[in-house]
């Protein structure tokens, strides 16, 4: 793949030189107009006429490769931008390893390349459609942006899957790109593909707990994905990684911010209810919901459809071209699986191949344990003897080997009467929603946060934390 300058004079800026395909560009021409009906119709709602101080791609580099400026989101200059190239890349995992990457795709490749891509663009807009209505209840102009940040970065994800749609796959492409657009989070008769993205969020509660989790899990899916023997796929989702980056740390800041603040005011004999803000134990059940429902994005911890994934060089392992791992055909390997059986668990050995699911959760988990970590430290600073927990990866699932199985957050297999006894201690309940949702109170003065959050300790783009990172109309 030839090395491309990044153009941004055109209506699309790109570094894939949609100057040099005539069709390529009027097709995608052509779907911009429905994107931004969607953006307007399902993005941030009543806030399209607002400058926001936004910072858009201007490059691959590292470093400088965003600028900054106050902008209405209908203008954001979505674009198309694939990671630098590597020259003579090749395969470096499963039965194609050392052989040349392939910049087309092949033919017997097709159907399950074509899958790959789709589900993690549906992501995306999805993401932008649950959150839609959160700058009503901001807590800060500081937070409004990051949010409008993170709605913006994620419909250019869009953009980067749909335009490997259109290059690589004709009509059918074209047809998915149109389809990624007419799917609404939640919507009963077309709604996402993965359950996790038609869940409601609500609350800024729920924001954060999904940017710290479920934005991880996106992380971890598109590491593997850049492993790919498919170079455009790898060169656009290792530039995704990039701002993939931040919403993490949105999240992970935001619960952290909350935790905080929480701890402040029970330090000072303060009740949180009392004073508007949001109590640990409701904290805890927030986390717990959405760490298990991330946990099921990542598929069935023993899956053929992973073998095949990887053996054909199309998703490898996280972190495999850092030399990592062993053997890069995973051949010969077991992971030893922890399943239920007859009441109790058991251990089964699986062919590492059809475990490549449970190793990307595992690493997803010990990030994730970081994070806690991080929190926890915090609240010991603070003189609190409460801690916040990763739930157990066997807790609340729908999907892989533990689905149709109960367990306690430790990981504990429990009966089913045990389960419902203690349902409430462990998951948001309606009482919890409510109340948070009470908490939800915007506040728009530069400087000023909500009494359920501490301020960042510094300002986006060292900007002050009074700055007016949003102007309205």
């Amino acid at each position: 793949m030839p090395h491309m300058e990044v153009d941004l004079d055109t209506r699309i800026p790109n570094n894939v030189n949609l100057k040099g395909d005539k069709r390529l560009l009027r097709a995608l021409e052509h779907w911009q107009p429905q994107f931004i009906e969607w953006w307007k119709e399902m993005g941030p709602s009543d806030f399209n006429a607002d400058s926001v101080y936004l910072r858009t791609a201007v490059g691959v580099g590292k470093g400088g490769w965003a600028h900054f400026d106050h902008v209405k989101m209908p203008d954001y200059r979505w674009g198309i931008f694939l990671a630098e190239p590597t020259d003579d890349r090749k395969i470096h995992f499963g039965d194609h390893v050392g052989d040349q990457a392939w910049d087309q795709v092949p033919g017997e490749m097709r159907n399950r390349l074509r899958r790959l891509i789709v589900t993690q663009g549906d992501t995306e807009p999805a993401s932008v459609e649950q959150q839609r209505l959160l700058g009503h209840t901001a807590p800060s102009l500081y937070d409004m942006r990051s949010l409008f940040q993170v709605n913006a970065e994620e419909g250019r994800h869009l953009w980067a899957m749909v335009y490997l749609l259109h290059v690589f796959f004709g009509s059918d492409g074209r047809d998915e790109a149109e389809e990624l657009l007419a799917r609404r989070s939640g919507n009963a008769d077309k709604p996402r593909i993965l359950e996790a993205f038609n869940q409601p969020v609500e609350t800024w509660l729920d924001f954060f707990c999904f940017t710290t989790f479920t934005d991880r899990d996106g992380k971890y899916q598109l590491a593997s994905l850049a492993e790919s023997g498919f170079s455009p796929l790898a060169y656009s989702t290792q530039f995704m990684l990039t701002e993939e980056a931040y919403h993490m740390q949105t999240g992970e800041n935001g619960i952290g911010r909350i935790v905080h603040r929480t701890g402040e005011l029970m330090r000072e004999g303060t009740d949180p209810r009392k004073v508007g803000a949001i109590p640990f134990d409701i904290i805890q059940r927030y986390i717990n919901f959405w760490a298990s429902m991330s946990m099921d994005l990542f598929g069935g911890e023993d899956s053929t459809n992973a073998a095949e994934a990887f053996a054909m060089g199309l998703k490898g392992r996280y972190r495999e071209s850092d030399g990592i791992y062993k053997d890069p055909k995973a051949l010969g390997q077991n992971y030893k699986l922890s399943v239920p059986k007859n009441g109790g668990m058991t251990e089964q050995d699986v062919p590492l191949r059809r475990a490549m699911n449970s190793l990307l959760l595992d690493a997803y988990v010990a990030d994730s344990t970081r994070i806690v970590n991080r929190w926890n430290r915090d609240l010991e600073r603070l003189d609190m003897d409460v801690r916040i927990s990763l739930p157990d990866k066997k807790f609340h699932r729908g999907q892989g080997v533990y689905a149709g199985y109960w367990f306690n957050p430790a990981g504990e297999r429990i009966t089913e009467e045990e389960w419902n006894a203690h349902r409430d201690d462990w998951l948001p309940t309606e009482a919890d929603s409510a109340y948070v949702k009470t908490c939800m109170i915007s506040v728009r003065e530069p400087g000023k946060f909500a009494n359920w959050i501490s301020p960042p300790h510094q300002g986006t783009n060292e900007q002050p934390n009074d700055f007016d990172y949003v102007r309205f109309h």
